[in-house]
């Protein structure tokens, strides 16, 4: 309990888990990035060891289990478009105008609060972009079946490799968290996108949604949309079926 009124969660540095720079540059990012749809830093704990990273507390955890879930797997349609895409889309819509890119963007690390809320979480391997590119460092490991081509083959990340990466995140959304590309491995993946192959839609989406995503998969990144776009677009799906939203029980 923060302030004795306000549940929190705290994240810690375990010993030999991670450098503690880039645990304290996460939290730096997260001070730096204020919105409602992000996961709300509260302190740091760093004068003695172990750190802490205290954050506001989701009261349904990741977004991934909740879907495999009872409760998740219960949701309409209606609910999939409004409570998780139209949501995530207003969160990156505010990293993407603060030249920042997330580059874990997956269901595992949105969070799920009361009434419906989801927020956007884990901002380990978020960076602040200079000449609207990053260039990750030679070895460096990507959740493959998450990551644009260009990231995965080259390490050249932008804020379409996470608008890629929010068209998979829509995989995951409509199949109740399922892993995206059931039955490939990794390497099977990039050769197939790399010939134009793309993720089949998912039985629960409509056509009219699968083809937002396709549009996040076009294969030159410059073609792909903006997170501006995608808010505005998943705004009129949730104007559209808000007469039929059904919020999420506590």
């Amino acid at each position: 309990i923060w302030n004795h009124t306000t549940p929190v969660a705290i994240k810690t540095l375990k010993e030999g888990t991670m450098e503690v720079e880039k645990f304290l540059e996460e939290a730096a990012i997260m001070k730096k990035l204020r919105h409602n749809r992000l996961v709300k830093l509260y302190a740091v704990c760093s004068t003695y060891e172990p750190i802490y990273i205290v954050t506001e507390f989701m009261a349904h955890g990741s977004l991934l289990q909740y879907l495999r879930d009872d409760k998740g797997r219960r949701l309409k349609w209606n609910d999939l478009a409004d409570f998780a895409t139209q949501q995530v889309a207003d969160g990156m819509k505010y990293i993407e105008e603060n030249k920042y890119i997330h580059r874990d963007l997956a269901a595992r690390n949105i969070l799920v609060g009361s009434c419906g809320a989801v927020k956007i979480g884990d901002f380990g391997l978020a960076r602040v972009i200079n000449d609207d590119l990053y260039e990750a460092k030679q070895g460096s490991k990507f959740p493959i079946k998450w990551t644009a081509p260009e990231a995965a083959m080259y390490g050249k990340f932008t804020i379409k490799s996470d608008i890629w990466a929010y068209g998979v995140l829509m995989v995951e959304i409509f199949t109740y968290g399922q892993i995206p590309y059931p039955g490939m491995s990794n390497c099977e993946v990039i050769a197939q996108l790399d010939r134009g192959y793309r993720h089949p839609k998912p039985p629960s989406c409509s056509p009219e949604m699968y083809e937002i995503m396709k549009m996040c998969w076009k294969k030159e990144p410059e073609e792909r949309p903006t997170f501006e776009y995608l808010y505005s677009v998943m705004d009129d799906f949730s104007v559209a079926t808000q007469a039929t939203y059904n919020p999420i029980d506590d």
